[in-house]
Order: C-alpha cells, then structure tokens, then sequence
C-alpha cells in the first residue's frame, strides 16, 4: 500500500498551489498503479514533454504554469519542435512552428533550462546511485548505464510532475532488484578491425534491443574504456529496436564491475553469443539502401558531442559536399565547438549545424524523397517510418565520404 508522507498530503492537498496539487494526483495514480509503497525525492528532471506532439501537451503545460507550476529541482528540456538559433532550417507549417515555439516558451517559463538537448548528460552529470527523473530513451539509458545514476523510464507529462514536485514513486529502476541483468550477450571473438570500428556499438546495441525483449541485457566483452560515444550510440540504439533502459557493460557500468555483480546473484533467462555473422545481419537490417546517389546526409542522433566534433572536424578539411550534411547537436556543445574553431572547417566544408532538434523529428531535410545516409542506429531505426526516406547506414568516415561524392561509400571489407 502507498504510504504518503506529510509533505506529500500537503502537496496534493493543495497547499503548494494548483499545479502542485494536479502534479502530485498524477504521480500518485503512477505509483498505485507501480505498486510503490512510498514516493521518493529526485535530484534533477529531464524534460522530454517540450516536444510538441498536439494540442493536448500543449494544454497541459499551459495548465500547469498558468497555475503557477515551477520546477523545484534542477531541470533540462529536450529537443523541441524546431531550431530556435537556426530557425531558417524550419520547413514546416507555421502552425506546427508557432506550436512547438509557444510550448518550448511555458516550459521555460516553469524554470526548466532552455538546453533543448536530447543529451543533458553532456553538461548535467549526475551521480552514482542519484535517484533522478529523466526523460527521452537515450537518456534514460545512459544515466542508468553509465552514470549509474537511477531513473525509471518517465515519459511526456510525468517528467514535468515529477520536476514541480521533487517526487517520484519507488519503482522500477530505482530499486535494485530491477537493476540485476536478466540476460547475458557475450562477445565471440570478433576481428580487430571489427572491434575498433566506430559501427560496433550501435551494431551491437540494435541487435541486443531486438533480442532482448523484456529482459535487462549485460553485455560481456566490450572493452573496459570503450569510448563514451560508442556506449551513448549503443544505449541509443538499443533504446530504439527495443525496450531498453537499461544495460550492464560488464566492467564498465558503476555497479557492474562483474557478471556476478550485474546478475546480483541471479541466473539469466537468456544467453547469446555474438558472432560476426549477427553483427553483419544487424548491420543489414540498419540500412534500407546500400548503394547509389545520395539526398543527404545526418549525423548526431543523439547530439553531437564535442569529441565527435574534434573527429568531423578534420575529416571534411578539403572537402566540399554535394549533398546536405547534416549535424545536430546542442546549443551550449555547439558553442563549445565553435570556441574550440572546430565549427569553420565544418561550415567551409557546406556542413549545416542544428541544434534544439533533430532531422528526423522536424521538417528540415530539403529532399525527403532520396537516401539519407547516418551513422546513428536511433536515427536509421526510426527515420523511414518518420520521414518516409530510404536510409543507409555507415561510419562517419563513410557518411564524409559519401557526401562528398554524392553517392553511397561503404567498406565493406570490415564486414567481409
């Protein structure tokens, strides 16, 4: 049975005011319906209801501010509707634009910070065993994967209630038995031109995700220092083609520094060994194209960092492409970027730069018709359903060079 504490009668009593109240009488139909015995404090929110999807999550954030809804915790907002610093990208309706742009003004206006980011944890890190509140797949994955920080899987509206009331029910993947690994996908052994290619992990983290199901995946035989991106492109990835929140990297996620420690104990209901063959079969399944000319290309399905930055940068020196390119990312990594002059090569080179959105959730691509090429699982998973383009799938090595001559460039010497 829930058990509420003062503090929290007080809140859906009404004492904190209107939006407090209707808040908390949600969170409290999540929790009975969670079974949770009792609500917990978060230490940040993330935000993904800024995504304007119609005219109900509007209403609703218009609700709760007009009646006096403000964050209480450190909180970030996700990618919206539409490139605010770029806006001349936007090729949509005006209606849509007005929309999204009206939206991403009530969530600012409730406290949250306007990073427009599907990737706070490139700029909010919290820590290890940091009971948080979340939003967007990616995120959610990475904190828990990681960060080893603790955040169920929140979706639209529950991530604002959860921001103006600091509260969450204990459930789900707050709770250390909901954490242990229930399957166990063990690296075969693999060429060494495999493992050190880029496409490794989002390969990988599409095939865990189909595979997976229901069950929290551990991963045995990644690298220990497995670089930061390739673990953001795995959970992305793995996010998309399943239901993943959460996966263990043996030896490099914070709680599982062993298979042992990952099961907690338990016997996994699932064990794959992964050989080359499924990596190659994955890698197929990415791609709906793999030759011929080129619409454009996108890359930063999720943002960009500045690492990848540091890598595009040199790649395009010299290069002047044929076809769109493409780069999302956010505000405050794109002034990194630019501060680091990792931006005017990029420009040079014909490179166009989003930020607070994405290609393949905004009206931006100028030729929606073609083959847009992508190192991103995310994006190569959701893209022909979203925009109706055909995709092809490829290293950023690859996506460069592919733009660069206007049609599909792919070594598939590495696969061979």
């Amino acid at each position: 049975m829930l058990r509420l504490t003062d503090t929290d009668q007080a809140m859906l009593g009404g004492e904190r005011g209107d939006a407090v109240a209707l808040a908390m009488r949600i969170l409290v139909r999540m929790a009975e319906a969670a079974r949770a015995s009792r609500m917990i404090d978060v230490t940040g929110a993330h935000i993904d209801s800024c995504l304007y999807h119609g005219e109900a999550g509007l209403d609703f954030a218009e609700r709760l501010s007009a009646s006096g809804g403000r964050v209480v915790v450190p909180t970030t907002l996700n990618v919206s509707s539409l490139d605010l610093l770029h806006p001349a990208l936007f090729r949509g309706d005006g209606l849509l634009a007005e929309r999204g742009r009206r939206l991403m003004r009530v969530y600012v206006s409730m406290g949250g910070r306007p990073t427009f980011t599907c990737a706070p944890y490139q700029s909010t890190r919290p820590a290890q065993g940091e009971h948080i509140a979340w939003a967007e797949s990616n995120a959610i994955v990475f904190a828990n994967s990681v960060l080893g920080a603790r955040t169920d899987r929140y979706g639209d509206f529950i991530d604002i209630c959860a921001a103006i009331t600091g509260r969450v029910p204990e459930a789900g993947l707050h709770l250390d038995e909901h954490r242990r690994a229930e399957a166990v996908f063990r690296i075969a052994a693999l060429p060494e031109r495999v493992c050190d290619s880029e496409l490794l992990y989002p390969i990988l983290g599409h095939l865990v995700g189909r595979m997976t199901g229901s069950l929290l995946p551990a991963i045995v035989g990644l690298p220990s220092d497995a670089p930061e991106d390739g673990l953001k492109a795995l959970g992305a990835a793995a996010a998309s083609s399943g239901g993943v929140a959460m996966f263990h990297a043996v030896g490099r996620t914070p709680e599982a520094p062993t298979l042992d420690a990952a099961l907690g104990g338990g016997t996994p209901k699932l064990e794959v060994d992964i050989d080359l063959a499924m990596l190659r079969e994955a890698r197929n399944d990415l791609s709906t194209a793999t030759e011929g000319p080129l619409a454009a290309v996108s890359v930063g399905t999720p943002h960009f960092s500045l690492a990848e930055f540091e890598r595009l940068a040199p790649l395009v020196v010299g290069e002047r492409f044929v076809v769109d390119f493409f780069v999302n990312t956010s505000r405050d990594v794109l002034a990194q970027a630019a501060a680091a002059g990792l931006v005017t090569p990029l420009r040079d080179a014909g490179v166009e730069i989003v930020t607070d959105t994405c290609t393949y959730i905004t009206p931006i691509l100028r030729d929606a018709t073609g083959v847009v090429m992508t190192n991103s699982g995310k994006w190569a998973y959701y893209a022909p359903g979203n925009l109706g383009v055909e995709v092809a799938f490829g290293s950023l090595e690859e996506c460069v060079a592919s733009a660069a001559a206007g049609t599909i460039k792919r070594d598939e010497s590495v696969w061979a």
